[in-house]
């Protein structure tokens, strides 16, 4: 039988909330330990993908380098209700160019 994963949200309140309207479970949290805390207990539940506000990622960068080489959970960064930071689009260009080996975009 195949494992179900669930796909979370991680970020401030007002950024998150919408998701829950599209069924994914959303965790609001207040600052970058809570982000943390619960980043940890979602990689050890069955969560495939965590979409994360840039925001709280420009605080965690040890989270997501522990986590950018597994296969479980993928975390995704998404803009905060303040708008992109570009950190999103700077983090899928290196993955890209640690695959091909070279900036293809």
């Amino acid at each position: 039988m195949a494992t179900t994963y669930k796909i979370a949200v991680v970020g401030d309140w007002d950024s998150v909330m919408g998701f829950q309207a599209l069924g994914l479970a959303t965790y609001p949290v207040s600052d970058f330990h809570q982000a943390e805390t619960t980043i940890a207990q979602l990689a050890k539940e069955d969560c495939g993908i965590i979409y994360l506000t840039e925001t709280l990622a420009a605080q965690l960068g040890e989270v997501l380098n522990k986590y950018k080489d597994a296969l479980r959970p993928a975390i995704i960064l998404i803009p905060g209700k303040e708008g992109s930071l570009g950190i999103g689009r700077e983090n899928i260009q290196r993955a890209i160019e640690r695959a091909v080996g070279t900036d293809i975009t």
